[in-house]
């Protein structure tokens, strides 16, 4: 088959590449890469990928995740205070551990929200993937309001949920998205092994 046939797929996909969608995702994963190694600058290009976020996945009918953005900014905003002030006497706030209390509320809280926003979809709206996109999005506010507080688990929580935004960004005519979630993959598993070793640092038990 001649290399134009093999490279046509491609240059099919680079042609339908949204230049909005660009912008949100090269803020997205410069947000995630900088929260991964700790740094501040992380919330301020979080609140620029969220805002473009939330006009994509609106036009795309992703409303569970349209509506999770708006909440993203807010968290953006409270996670930038915690973070630089968060810690003992406003210091700067530590990597820690979840609780098995905290487990304990999480996961129930997990399932109700998810179900309920599932079933407020499936019944008001349009979208296609009303549980999918409903128990993503209560398993992202956990993660992001975990990640506010520099809890270790938020890693694992979003490593599970990019295990499944991949296939149903790809499902939902957005590709370039698809791409930043696997690499949103990479960086929850480098942010992990990077928090934990900065837990260790600490002298705790990770």
């Amino acid at each position: 088959m001649p290399a134009a046939e093999l490279l046509q797929p491609v240059a099919d996909a680079l042609r339908s590449v949204n230049p909005v969608e660009l912008i949100a995702v090269a803020f997205g994963l410069v947000s995630v890469y900088l929260s991964a190694r700790e740094r501040i600058a992380s919330w301020p290009t979080a609140i620029v990928n969220v805002a473009i976020f939330f006009v994509l996945f609106w036009r795309a009918k992703l409303y569970a995740d349209a509506v999770l953005q708006l909440v993203y900014l807010g968290l953006s905003v409270y996670g930038w205070y915690e973070w630089l002030f968060g810690g003992a006497q406003h210091t700067r706030l530590k990597v820690s551990r979840a609780s098995r209390r905290l487990w304990m509320m999480v996961v129930p809280l997990f399932l109700v929200v998810g179900l309920g926003l599932g079933a407020l979809l499936d019944r008001f709206t349009d979208s296609p993937v009303p549980y999918f996109d409903a128990m993503l999005t209560s398993a992202s506010l956990i993660a992001q309001w975990m990640m506010t507080r520099k809890l270790l688990e938020n890693w694992l929580i979003w490593i599970a949920a990019d295990l499944v935004y991949v296939p149903l960004f790809i499902a939902r005519g957005l590709p370039l998205t698809a791409v930043q979630y696997a690499v949103f993959l990479a960086l929850a598993a480098m942010g992990y092994r990077g928090w934990r070793a900065s837990l260790r640092a600490q002298g705790a038990v990770a």
